[in-house]
């Protein structure tokens, strides 16, 4: 028996927004990072390493490693882990270490 546990927690979530990653539109709950609305779309990496561009999303999921580095708004080097999804973020992929101004 498959059981929902929003149901089995009486809980009525808040209405569901949009973030766009790198111009796709993602849909998000309430209450989730930007990487757990990445992971939910389906989306499993987010940065590209500085040396060989590999890509990378969350590996560690609470904040200690840094594979989960995202642009958002703008500011470079954000850990989508730990940054709240918020209505209309604007999200895109991290190259390197994200700062063009830091380029060698």
């Amino acid at each position: 028996m498959a059981r929902d546990p929003l149901d089995l927690a009486g809980a009525v979530p808040e209405p569901s927004f949009e973030i766009r990653m790198d111009g796709r539109a993602v849909p998000v709950l309430p209450g989730r990072s930007i990487a757990a609305a990445l992971w939910a779309a389906g989306i499993l990496a987010w940065r590209t390493t500085r040396v060989g561009g590999r890509p990378r999303g969350a590996f560690c999921g609470i904040g200690a490693c840094y594979d989960c580095l995202v642009t958002v708004n703008g500011v470079p080097n954000q850990r989508a882990c730990l940054v709240p999804a918020r209505p209309g973020d604007l999200v895109t992929t991290q190259e390197g270490h994200g700062r063009a101004d830091l380029a060698v």
